[in-house]
């Protein structure tokens, strides 16, 4: 009699759980991260798994040094004006162009591929996006794994300072991105600044539970998005970004994936995911790698910047009813030929045979993309590879893939 109770109440929970847990599926709207393993790693979490706790230890560790931050970042700390007298534009100057010795001015800048020109730090806009989208994705994911709405609420007021508030919000464009000082106020190359918008998106997804989230909060959102969507696909420096046959061009359709997804856009993303199986077949050679990428002077780190783009917008692929993971067209150029091509050079199996000027950051650029391989392709050399790679690996971003991985 004892038996049958417990076995009852087993069943109970085992219900339960799988109820609770489809629920927590169904309302998270996270389109680059993948939500069943959210949601399966937060149940773990819950029971006690000893990998989730101290991972969730570290992601808080970090979270809390972005609840320092006293101010929300915004557009309007730069001490440049933009061209259009709009401090509410984005601004910033090309990474690889240098003052042109020869020339008293110095102008016009001349390119150093690879070579980072550390003017660009001057730009606030520049350094602001990326710390930003670095505090709402942290501590979006903080409020995920605890409910500690202390962690939504700091998420709320940076999103609500760059994206909503009249006096502080960036405009819905990228037209001053990128400039080459002595040539031109900006580029479609600069589009590649907002790439991390990505997160953002999911940032909103991660947070829409709390309370303090309003309708007009998340319309709000979903217009912005509309508006830069818009202007992605129309303005001169959109247009020019999309015919980008390099990662630029992958780094477009994989926002413009996110946008058009975020803002319920569905035949805009179903396209781009035919655009980003065109660049596949198009930018990658029968061997699997990325000609115009192997060509750089940090070309190993550009081989691997490809990768991460393809590996999100599969992801959200199958928010678009698609898989790009699976993608496997009869040329055989798929993604996972370019991972698999790429992995031992990521996992140091294999010593990179191109050129690269300065030092590839391994734990930063390379633990992602194993971590990905690992989960999706079932990559049997990958987990030993992130432990090759890293000095530290409990000391790294590997925390990160075990919670969203």
């Amino acid at each position: 009699m004892n038996v049958k109770i417990g076995l009852g109440a087993l069943m109970m929970m085992v219900v339960f759980f799988a109820a609770e847990t489809k629920a927590q599926k169904n309302k998270l709207d996270v389109y680059a991260l993948d939500r069943d393993a959210l949601v399966i790693n937060k149940a773990k979490l819950k029971s006690g798994d000893k990998a989730m706790q101290l991972a969730f230890n570290k992601l808080i560790k970090v979270a809390n040094t972005k609840m320092e931050q006293e101010h929300p970042y915004t557009v309007m700390e730069k001490k440049q004006v933009p061209p259009s007298n709009d401090l509410h534009d984005y601004m910033s100057i090309a990474l690889y162009y240098w003052p042109d010795p020869s020339k008293p001015d110095g102008l016009p800048y001349i390119s150093k591929d690879g070579q980072i020109n550390p003017e660009v730090e001057d730009y606030k806009d520049k350094v602001n996006i990326g710390k930003m989208v670095s505090a709402v994705s942290n501590l979006s994911l903080a409020y995920w794994f605890s409910d500690d709405r202390k962690y939504s609420q700091k998420t709320i007021e940076q999103l609500r300072a760059w994206f909503l508030d009249p006096s502080t919000k960036m405009n819905p464009n990228l037209n001053f991105a990128q400039a080459i000082k002595g040539k031109n106020n900006g580029r479609g190359i600069g589009i590649i600044e907002s790439r991390l918008f990505t997160e953002v998106v999911d940032a909103v997804g991660l947070i829409k539970s709390d309370p303090n989230w309003s309708k007009k909060d998340q319309e709000g959102m979903e217009q912005w998005f509309a508006d830069y969507l818009q202007w992605l696909i129309t303005s001169k420096n959109g247009i020019e970004e999309y015919k980008a046959n390099n990662n630029h061009g992958v780094w477009y359709d994989t926002q413009k994936l996110s946008f058009a997804l975020f803002c319920h856009k569905n035949e805009i993303a179903k396209s781009t995911v035919e655009s980003l199986k065109r660049r596949i077949e198009d930018q990658m050679d029968t061997s699997g790698f990325f000609p115009l990428e192997l060509k750089r002077t940090i070309s190993l780190h550009y081989s691997a910047f490809i990768i991460e783009p393809l590996f999100l917008a599969a992801q959200m692929s199958l928010s678009a009813d698609d898989d790009l993971w699976n993608y496997n067209p009869a040329s055989g150029k798929s993604l996972k030929k370019a991972f698999d091509v790429l992995m031992p050079y990521l996992s140091k199996e294999k010593e990179w045979f191109g050129q690269q000027i300065k030092a590839f950051d391994f734990s930063v650029n390379a633990t992602p993309l194993l971590a990905k391989g690992l989960y999706k392709y079932h990559c049997k050399t990958c987990r030993e590879g992130i432990y090759r790679v890293c000095d530290n690996p409990d000391e790294s971003n590997t925390h990160l893939t075990t919670l969203i991985d």
